[in-house]
């Protein structure tokens, strides 16, 4: 298509996604003391509120994060949708289950936080307060701005296998390479785990870091499983067709 087509289909594409997250964050945001309950339960303390505006603008933090993770599949849909007409058949049909997967690990990724992770670090720092005599005054947005980050960036680390496995597809990534690599990727999830927890104690980056490094494990054995089906798929090109024949 000429490049103003193109343009065209990125516009409506941008339109679709934005109504999409506007929808559902609209919708969150009618449902925003479920939305701090939720976020609330794995805490012992009260919390309390430090400026007039503070909880009003709290709710729309929560619709926004809440809204994009319920329109994250169709944003992904989207993206798909874009990029596909300039893909091959054989492309499309090996990257669309990409996007199905990388949803589903999106939210498993966020699932295992606030069952596993969350209520573990906020114990532990919670704790850790109280045990030197310091009473907790804890600060709504403070704390749900904590949660939000903890939540997506585990999503966002829960990617990692799919988009190994997709690097691989193309031949960017081996299972020699990831294994000789190994030592570094360790120190490459405790690096990530520093930027993208909401806190500085390596205890949290270690919460964050050891998950990092078993999804690099499952990584690998992504790799190997698609390294290994490319394999067979190129021997089967590589037969005569009797029909051909």
């Amino acid at each position: 298509m000429p490049v103003w087509d193109h343009l065209k289909e990125l516009r409506g594409s941008l339109i679709r996604s934005g109504s999409a997250l506007f929808v559902s964050a609209s919708t969150a945001f009618f449902f925003s003391d479920h939305l701090l309950t939720l976020l609330k339960r794995p805490l012992s303390a009260r919390l309390v509120f430090l400026s007039p505006a503070e909880v009003f603008i709290t709710d729309i933090k929560m619709a926004l994060y809440a809204g994009l993770a319920l329109a994250m599949p169709i944003i992904l849909y989207e993206s798909w949708r874009f990029v596909s007409p300039g893909l091959f058949q054989k492309e499309r049909r090996s990257i669309y289950p990409f996007f199905i997967f990388g949803s589903i690990s999106f939210y498993a990724g966020m699932a295992f936080c606030y069952f596993l992770a969350l209520p573990f670090a906020l114990q532990f720092l919670v704790s850790y307060g109280q045990q030197r005599g310091i009473a907790p005054a804890i600060s709504v947005a403070l704390y749900v701005d904590f949660n939000l980050k903890f939540l997506f960036s585990f999503g966002l680390i829960f990617e990692l296998p799919i988009v190994m496995a997709l690097l691989s597809k193309t031949g960017i990534l081996t299972v020699p390479f990831l294994v000789h690599n190994r030592k570094y990727a360790i120190i490459a999830a405790f690096f990530i785990a520093a930027v993208l927890t909401p806190t500085p104690d390596i205890f949290n980056q270690c919460i964050m870091a050891i998950p990092l490094i078993l999804l690099y494990e499952i990584g690998i054995l992504g790799v190997r499983f698609f390294g290994r089906s490319m394999t067979l798929a190129q021997e089967k090109k590589e037969r005569p067709n009797p029909v051909e024949e």
